[in-house]
């Protein structure tokens, strides 16, 4: 593996981590938004709130962290993504602001109509953000990014492709947030409100699968290099995915919810493994390969070895975080 390979790897592991847990982050906006009124929707609000507090400006390093080494190990594939792609990337990064403001807000408001309004900004925003990312990805999977020169700034993100990323992002997030959400419900021994959430995640979690499937046949017309690459060296990527919804969706109907949450994440990580392995060894589909879109060998190099220090400095402490969250009051409390 080449130092340019390696930074790219380092990106793209950056990518499904923020995938998984800013996925997770991003989904509970939706369970949010159908909670119901103050009273119904009560149970489920406080459950997101307790499941995501801890850790949803955490979560963001992640997307720091892809930002930085792109622009700095791949300055022309950056230039070319904020240029071409500056709607949506406004778009999420609003959304990214509102969801975090609102989401503080509403705990500190003092009157009941404060907090819904609040709340619906969370709700809403947490769902926005993860649709124009998933635009992004699917303008950058079917060529519309050209390497030189700004592509066009509407064309380049609403093809079929990127409205097919956007709503897989968001179907994705909200069954990996319902997942998390049930498997948090059954540790604290809210009976009902599991078999609720648990049906209504089934459902999402069904109506994703499919709509995954069926964008198999839009990605052959619509993006055909990324296709390619999916029926090839990403195929067995893509296989694992389906047999991890398979198995978290079983899982869910057998209420054995750890196994659930392991495999909806398998499903996840595979999923965006087989992206990256499709498009490999473009950066931009059809415009420009890894190679000649890197910066310079110094440059390069450098990034390896802050990437390594990062990973033995801040994951270790990620973990921590996230172990805490999981763990019972008492364990967290005397932790």
């Amino acid at each position: 593996m080449t130092a340019v390979q390696a930074v790219a790897a380092l990106v793209f592991i950056g990518i499904m981590a923020y995938g998984l847990f800013g996925g997770a982050d991003f989904g509970s906006g939706l369970w949010d938004l159908t909670a119901g009124d103050a009273r119904r929707g009560g149970p489920m609000r406080s459950l997101i709130d307790h499941s995501i507090g801890p850790v949803w400006e955490a979560n963001h390093v992640w997307l720091i962290f892809v930002l930085v080494f792109l622009w700095t190990g791949f300055p022309r594939a950056f230039g070319a993504i904020v240029t071409t792609l500056t709607v949506p990337l406004a778009a999420a990064a609003v959304g990214i602001t509102l969801r975090g403001s609102s989401f503080a807000f509403r705990k500190v408001t003092g009157t009941l109509a404060e907090a819904r309004i609040f709340g619906a900004v969370f709700a809403l925003s947490s769902v926005i953000t993860p649709f124009f990312l998933g635009t992004v990805a699917g303008a950058v999977a079917s060529g519309r990014v050209p390497a030189a020169g700004q592509g066009d700034v509407w064309r380049s993100w609403t093809g079929p492709s990127s409205f097919l990323g956007g709503i897989l992002a968001v179907g994705t997030c909200a069954y990996l947030a319902g997942v998390f959400l049930v498997s948090d419900a059954h540790r604290t021994a809210e009976v009902e409100l599991v078999e609720l959430l648990r049906r209504r995640v089934m459902r999402v979690g069904a109506l994703t699968g499919i709509m995954a499937f069926g964008g198999i046949f839009v990605l052959r017309h619509d993006a055909p290099t990324l296709f390619d690459g999916l029926v090839g060296r990403g195929l067995v990527f893509i296989v694992a995915s389906a047999l991890g919804g398979v198995v978290s969706l079983y899982a869910l109907w057998t209420r054995r919810f750890p196994w659930a949450r392991l495999a909806a994440a398998a499903a996840v990580a595979s999923v965006l493994a087989g992206w990256g392995a499709a498009q490999y060894p473009w950066i931009l589909v059809d415009e420009l390969s890894l190679t000649a879109g890197a910066g310079a060998d110094a440059t390069i190099r450098a990034l390896l070895g802050v990437g390594i220090a990062a990973i033995i400095i801040v994951v270790p402490s990620l973990v921590w975080l996230y172990h805490l969250v999981d763990s019972p009051p008492s364990t967290a409390h005397h932790a």
